[in-house]
């Protein structure tokens, strides 16, 4: 046997035991345990380290060759051991078998665990995929991953989780899980219901459900349109003002203007009897500095001694939270002392509660007041049904122990108290002061956001849903008004003027039976109402609520049309929700959903109601929702109702109100819903707002992130399509230049004039909402249908000539933007961000020769910055900064001949003005202001980088060159949301423009084609004819 041959044996024998040997006599059965010296473990050859064993040493004096002996001495011994020792045998087989596994288990070369498998079962993809290894392998593969994964990193502990899912659906733990789960997002009280159905998003420090999973896009407009869709707003934040009616009213006019409509005095608004909704301004600032819209709601003036006793106990309430002292000098005056409800939208509260705390003067803050221990109400007001006269003693006993095991729950444990479900403005702390004072005006602002549930129904048959699922609060009977209660019902119902309000109020929400569409009811109405919790309601199953005209047969036909035509009485809109403490007491005395199944399992007629308990009484506001009240289109489509219950109560008004068959939408249904109507969405559509503003920045960092995640081969070249900003809309820009085109008189000398000069703003731009002004735009724009024109009736409103268009520029100033809606021509779809612009007297001709043409089409533009993309990558990858290896032919010291022109095919220049021909107006503007270079390190889009590397294939760099004469027909505006309208049947689009852009377009059209415009979205070259649309 070679060297090689005997380190091999060498190496392979290491592991083998010390009475596994050769023996230099050849007897084989001392290796099988035989009595023997070597048999019991020791070695008559000894080999020293490095000499080999007595194996080797042997084999070269002619030992075993291949199971035969050297020299000729034979084959194997024909004698067999005559006996064999059992201990020694089954240690020697014992050191062989491990010696075996060792050798099995050991990983050669590679430390890989397929090294382990056959050659003929490994698979490249066993290295990223572990699941293609055998299930025995997968565990060692997986930890092996997870090492490399986390080689470099810092090693973090791990929490440990529960053992078992058992133990993770413990109610208890579960809450904890989900309380610590809303530490930054909070979470609405129907969060569980719909994240189990809908695509949830984080917004506005909240989550929220943005669209279902399954498709129902048409379903919910079908139910918005004939049916009932319901949405939960609870995410609006409200703000409660308190105080004399005299400072309530002083200080809120400074926030609004009446030019604008309605304010916080309207008469209807003021009784209680309507909800009213306004822009508000920062104070003093109108038209300047806009905030949102908010919706508002007074409390109804006092009548009666009931009145005056709910007024003072919510006065007392305040006083004993430390919100007012002085209220023991106004009891007296009962009326004066009135309260407010603000609703806006989560993103205007860091706007809105400042301002209306500096205007107010309520700088010093109320620290909330300590928790205090409710008592716990016995189980003797929650009634049983007792078991039947039949029933054995054996049965009432087990029910009598069962129900002792569940109310066990309720005592307190030794270990701890239990862990308790979030309820309300849980993010904040609970020594972060909700309440601010005056000690001069009196009034005292409370933040109840999340305090109250806010769901809105939308659609005709809104109201047969409500009357279906909610019923008017049962009497309370003689033996619970005489014995004291902790529930607030008891007490009410001791008050005769109370349950004639309530019998009042519940006659007025029958008369609802008979009414054949929600759109009958006055917009805005609001009816206080207090209803039995309809759990104990439910049906079995989910059915379909639709209007009975039998269950309004005993209804009086004069009362409903008078219910009809004047509204709902101002006393009847009174409520016991607007008391803190009664929404405390029915917040914690709810009955729980296992004391409610526990009744429905003892009730003996399955699907019967179920019995009413004291606590079952919960107080609800009801108001009405206007429809479409603008235009003369659709009249009242997308009316509904308003539903305001207190916390704690979502749940258990949410899963009655889906039994009645409406269907459930998000956060995208809610901006098609206010695009059918035509009327802005807040925060998209209010961009001089500041919460607009940011909304708009994070929509465009979104596009953006978006557009860059794609390929670069499969982007669009929004630079060849002669889009500027297809992810924003620069109103500031627009605005700008459409004041310097009009300064100069609106010419070519002007257009071109606009790119040489730069003047400073005097103020930001502003969105038009003096409701004078939005009339004379609607009737010059002759506002028309979404397919055929059709002319109103001027009225008072003067013919549009150059005077009164002055006189109302100089009234608003020329940096106002008027929102508009867009009805398309012909076939199309708008898209968001699509360009408004001005047709040119080609195209008006066009357009009347061939009333159903496409459109013009805009030229191809050139991407003069595609090369300086690419370059970076090569030459310049090492020097970021420098521009001096640009191509000879893209470095031209004059700014016109790096510009993209713009000209239309067969346009002559010389041919009209600007506003006439726009074509021909920018044919000899640059598209890159003078003086810029387009390979200079301020084209950038990103305007902190100073490198060509920060451009993006496909978007022009900052700063933007004119948005107005970029492409060959001037820009008005941009549409911010578009698509196809299912109920006008065409491409619909909203947007704003420039009211300077649009007088000076509507005073160079002819009269029969007055309100005429082009679209185009920003990723396509073919222009569409549409329609204005100012409606007031």
């Amino acid at each position: 046997m070679s060297t090689a041959k005997h380190r091999m044996r060498d190496k392979k024998m290491r592991n083998q035991p010390i009475n596994v040997t050769y023996s230099s006599q050849g007897s084989s059965h001392w290796r099988n345990g035989g009595d023997t010296p070597t048999g019991r473990g020791y070695d008559l050859s000894p080999h020293p380290r490095g000499q080999g064993s007595s194996h080797s040493g042997h084999a070269q004096r002619g030992g075993w060759v291949r199971g035969h002996q050297r020299e000729g001495h034979g084959g194997y011994p024909q004698a067999l051991p005559t006996h064999i020792t059992a201990s020694a045998f089954a240690k020697a087989r014992a050191a062989e078998v491990n010696a075996m596994l060792t050798a099995v288990t050991k990983t050669t070369g590679s430390s890989h665990v397929f090294g382990a498998l056959p050659k003929h079962m490994r698979r490249r993809a066993m290295s990223h995929n572990t699941k293609r290894l055998p299930c025995r392998l997968r565990d060692t593969a997986n930890n092996m991953l997870e090492k490399s994964q986390k080689a470099g990193q810092k090693v973090k502990k791990e929490q440990s989780k529960s053992k078992s899912r058992k133990a993770r659906r413990r109610h208890g733990n579960m809450l904890l899980e989900f309380n610590r789960r809303q530490r930054k997002n909070l979470w609405l009280e129907t969060h569980i219901w719909h994240a189990k159905r809908f695509h949830m998003v984080r917004r506005w420090g909240y989550c929220l459900g943005d669209r279902p999973t399954y498709k129902c896009y048409r379903a919910c407009y079908r139910a918005m349109s004939s049916h009932c869709l319901i949405q939960d707003m609870s995410y609006y934040c409200c703000v409660e003002l308190q105080g004399p009616e005299e400072q309530l009213l002083a200080t809120l006019s400074k926030l609004t203007s009446k030019e604008a409509g309605p304010t916080f005095a309207a008469a209807m608004c003021v009784s209680g009897r309507r909800q009213g909704s306004v822009v508000v301004y920062r104070a003093g600032l109108y038209p300047l500095q806009p905030l949102g819209p908010v919706t508002f709601l007074w409390r109804p003036r006092t009548q009666g001694r009931g009145g005056q006793e709910d007024q003072g106990r919510g006065g007392q309430e305040d006083q004993g939270r430390g919100g007012q002292e002085d209220r023991g000098d106004q009891g007296g005056q009962g009326s004066t002392h009135r309260q407010l409800w603000i609703w806006a939208h989560p993103t205007m509260k860091t706007d809105l509660l400042p301002e209306l705390q500096a205007v107010c003067q309520c700088s010093e803050a109320v620290l909330p007041p300590a928790p205090v221990e409710l008592p716990v109400p016995q189980p003797a007001p929650t009634p049983t049904l007792a078991p039947g006269p039949g029933a054995c003693p054996e049965a009432v006993q087990a029910s009598a122990s069962g129900s002792k095991r569940k109310w066990s729950s309720r005592e307190p444990e030794a270990a701890g108290p239990p862990a308790k479900k979030l309820v309300g403005y849980s993010t904040i702390s609970a020594t972060t002061p909700v309440t601010w004072r005056s000690s001069t005006t009196g009034i005292v602002i409370s933040d109840l956001t999340m305090e109250m549930v806010r769901y809105r129904l939308i659609g005709p048959l809104s109201h047969s849903v409500l009357t279906e699922t909610l019923d008017p609060a049962t009497h309370c009977d003689a033996t619970g008004k005489s014995r004291p209660s902790p529930f607030w019902w008891p007490d009410h119902c001791r008050d005769d003027c109370n349950m004639s309000l309530h019998q009042q109020q519940a006659g007025v929400f029958n008369m609802l039976k008979g009414v054949y569409s929600t759109a009958e009811v006055p917009a805005g109405s609001v009816l206080g109402l207090t209803v039995d919790d309809p759990r104990l309601t439910l049906p079995n199953k989910r059915g379909k609520a639709v209007s009975d005209f039998r269950k309004a047969q005993g209804v009086n036909e004069k009362r409903r049309r008078e219910l009809m035509l004047k509204g709902i009485p101002e006393p009847l809109s009174q409520s016991s929700l607007w008391d803190r403490s009664v929404r405390d007491n029915v917040t914690h005395n709810k009955m729980t959903d296992q004391e409610v199944n526990r009744l429905r399992n003892d009730v003996l007629v399955p699907g019967s109601r179920l019995p009413t308990p004291l606590q079952g009484r919960v107080p609800v506001l009801l108001v009405q929702q206007s429809g479409k009240s603008q235009g003369t289109e659709m009249g009242s489509w997308g009316t509904g109702w308003d539903l305001l219950l207190p916390k704690a109560w979502g749940m258990a008004f949410w899963v009655p109100l889906v039994y009645r068959g409406v269907r459930i939408g998000g956060l995208r249904m809610s901006l098609k819903h206010a695009q059918n109507k035509g009327e802005p969405h807040f925060p998209h559509d209010y961009p001089d707002c500041p919460a607009g503003a940011r909304f708009q920045e994070e929509q465009e960092a979104e596009l953006l992130a978006k557009f860059r995640r794609r390929p670069p081969a499969k982007r669009t070249n929004y630079i060849k399509h002669g889009c500027l900003a297809p992810f924003r809309c620069p109103w500031q820009q627009l605005v700008e230049e459409w004041q310097l085109i009009v300064k100069e008189g609106g010419g070519e000398e002007g257009v071109a004039t606009m790119e040489q000069e730069v003047t400073t703003p005097q103020r930001n731009f502003t969105v038009l909402r003096n409701r004078k002004s939005l009339r004379q735009l609607s009737a010059w724009c002759r506002p028309t249908s979404s397919k055929c024109q059709r002319a109103r009736n001027l009225g008072s409103t003067p013919p549009l000539n150059r005077n009164v268009a002055a006189a109302l520029l100089s009234a608003h100033g020329g940096s106002s933007l008027v929102w508009t809606r867009l009805s398309l021509v012909t076939k199309g779809q708008p898209e968001q961000h699509a360009l408004v612009c001005v047709p040119t007297a080609e195209d008006l001709q066009l357009v009347r020769k061939e009333p159903g043409c496409t459109g013009p089409q805009e030229p191809l533009h050139t991407d003069h910055f595609k090369s300086r993309v690419k370059r970076p990558r090569k030459k310049d990858h090492n020097k970021p900064g420098t521009s001096s290896s640009a191509k000879p032919e893209n470095k031209q010291s004059d700014p016109a001949s790096t510009s993209v022109p713009s000209v239309k095919p067969g346009a002559d220049p010389s041919s009209s003005s600007s506003l006439t021909n726009p074509s021909s107006s920018s044919t000899s503007v640059p598209s890159v202001k003078p003086g810029a270079d387009p390979s200079s390190s301020s084209s950038l889009t990103n305007p902190s980088s100073s490198c060509t590397s920060g451009l993006t294939l496909g978007l022009w760099p900052e700063p933007l060159p004119s948005v107005t004469s970029h492409c060959s027909r001037v820009t008005l505006g941009w549409v911010t949301q578009g698509d196809f309208s299912l109920s006008a049947g065409c491409g619909e689009a909203l947007g704003l423009l420039s009211v300077t852009g649009l007088l000076h377009t509507l005073l160079r059209q002819p009269d029969s084609q007055r309100g005429l415009v082009l679209l185009r979205n920003p990723g396509s070259l073919q222009y569409r004819f549409a329609k204005i649309n100012i409606e007031v």
